[in-house]
């Protein structure tokens, strides 16, 4: 009898021990064709194929990291924050889970810290932003703990690069929580050379992340290295197929938007696949509103009448009902203008920069100067030969208003910037500064950043340095958060 209390537990911890020793980590070619799936938007077969995977491999831990890719498209496309609040609990059942698989698995603390990552980006959209920020901690650590246990894992450095690259731009508001929830240091050019290292090593081997890893080089290049067009030849190498898949449409179309190539995104776009088979996505109607609307097409309103009634969102709604605004007043409807700033006012959220500017914009309820309004649009769509000649026969002097005044100073600037005239560009920048730095409106802190770019592009260290701090230094009421974080990306890159 005294032996058998110590046999019971001998058999029960060697029992235990063989099953946790079962639950492994294979990221097998069925496993990598559900993510293709997942990534093409096919949520409903990926998890049907998820299912089958979990009976064919019951042990193989890598489903539950595929389910939780399944669950961030769901919230981050739908923004539906009934379904977010429903399925926020499968976060830490998952890392439950994957805790009680193979610790000598790369994939071990990887898929945590993916886990962990995937659900600071969805708190930050339903700005639970506390929160996000301990995950962003989190997988931090553990991303490190998982490179000096593995250094030759690429996902690793995937991972890091694109942290490393984004901590240095965290605006000022949001700064007092990395500082005080996390270690996480790091520049851009730091992230940037790690995940070129990650893209290179990749092309040797069979990373199955490599496309991912392309698209995420693509975004860092346009939006925190300061380099649209590398960006853009990064996103074309990236082997993404718009045609067949929504979310490739998606990314070839929102930085062929910023990147001046509106025709091709509006193709893009309307291309891009819908129907039962994918997972819905109101928002690339947004875009393509937006984008028509750029080209002065007010078959646009079409589309955001689409999305606004498809959204289950908070965000953009407020943008629509502007950007439906602006169409009624390109076709000559006052009143159509003013009807749906009421909508501006009593519908979405302004927690986001064009939200806020639009609800500024509808609660001063004063018409836009038709030709300003048609510059920026032709502007913002690449079409700055036509936006030059919609702004040739005014006169600074012409305006009725200040702000109207400052506005027709800051779009020639950008009007000029887009035409690479950059003498003329920055002449003009630094007179919207002059005139609109005591002004609550964006255009002065933007003349800035973008004085800041061009000297940077020029090698005029000291002055983009100048520029971006002073960009820094102005406090607008609209986009200050974006703005801001290109600036501090700026002085990142130059070494400051």
């Amino acid at each position: 009898m005294k032996l058998f209390l110590p046999i019971l537990l001998l058999v029960l911890f060697t029992i235990g021990t063989a099953t946790a020793a079962t639950a492994y980590f294979d990221f097998n070619p069925r496993a990598q064709r559900i993510y293709h799936k997942i990534f093409e938007l096919r949520l409903t077969e990926a998890l049907s194929l998820i299912a089958q995977l979990k009976i064919a491999e019951p042990d193989n831990l890598i489903a539950y990291h595929l389910e939780n890719y399944v669950d961030f498209f769901t919230l981050y496309v739908s923004e539906d924050e009934q379904v977010y609040e429903r399925l926020k609990a499968n976060r830490d059942r998952r890392l439950e889970k994957i805790s009680a698989g193979n610790s000598n698995s790369p994939y071990y603390l990887y898929t945590q810290a993916e886990i962990r990552l995937h659900w600071a980006l969805l708190k930050f959209r339903f700005e639970d932003y506390l929160s996000a920020f301990n995950d962003i901690n989190r997988a931090h650590k553990l991303l490190l703990r998982n490179q000096a246990l593995f250094p030759n894992f690429l996902g690793n450095k995937k991972d890091l690069g694109i942290l490393h690259a984004a901590v240095g731009t965290v605006p000022d508001n949001y700064r007092w929580a990395v500082e005080l929830l996390s270690s996480l240091e790091g520049t851009v050019e730091q992230g940037k050379r790690e995940v070129e290292e990650v893209l290179a090593a990749g092309r040797r081997t069979a990373f199955p992340f490599q496309q991912e890893t392309q698209v995420l080089y693509a975004f860092l290049l346009l939006h925190l290295d300061g380099r649209p067009e590398e960006g853009w030849r990064a996103l074309e190498n990236a082997g993404l197929k718009p045609a067949e898949t929504p979310l490739h449409a998606f990314i070839m179309a929102n930085v062929a938007m910023r990147t001046g190539r509106n025709d091709e995104a509006i193709r893009w776009l309307e291309q891009a696949p819908r129907g039962r088979t994918f997972l819905s996505f109101p928002y690339l109607d947004y875009m393509l509103g937006v984008a028509k609307l750029r080209r002065l097409d007010t078959a646009g309103r079409r589309h955001l009448n689409a999305f606004v009634a498809a959204t289950r969102g908070r965000h953009y709604i407020k943008e629509a009902y502007q950007k439906l605004a602006w169409a009624e007043l390109l076709d000559g409807r006052p009143a159509g203008y003013r009807a749906n700033l009421q909508l501006v006012l009593s519908k979405g959220t302004d927690a986001a920069g064009g939200d806020q500017n639009a609800e500024r914009e509808a609660a001063a309820g004063q018409l836009p100067k038709l030709e300003l309004l048609q510059a920026r649009m032709l502007y913002d769509g690449g079409y700055y030969t036509r936006a030059l000649a919609v702004l040739a026969p005014l006169r600074e002097d012409g305006f009725s208003t200040f702000l109207q005044r400052l506005e027709y100073v800051y779009r020639k600037g950008r009007i000029l910037h887009g035409l690479e005239r950059y003498p003329e560009a920055l002449a003009t920048y630094n007179h919207a500064i002059e005139l609109g730095q005591d002004n609550a409106a964006f255009f002065a802190c933007n003349a800035a950043l973008q004085a800041g770019l061009i000297e940077e592009k020029r090698k005029n260290t000291s002055n983009a340095r100048r520029y971006f701090k002073q960009c820094l230094n102005l406090k607008p009421a609209d986009y200050r958060t974006g703005l801001h974080q290109q600036a501090k990306a700026g002085l990142s890159r130059i070494g400051e």
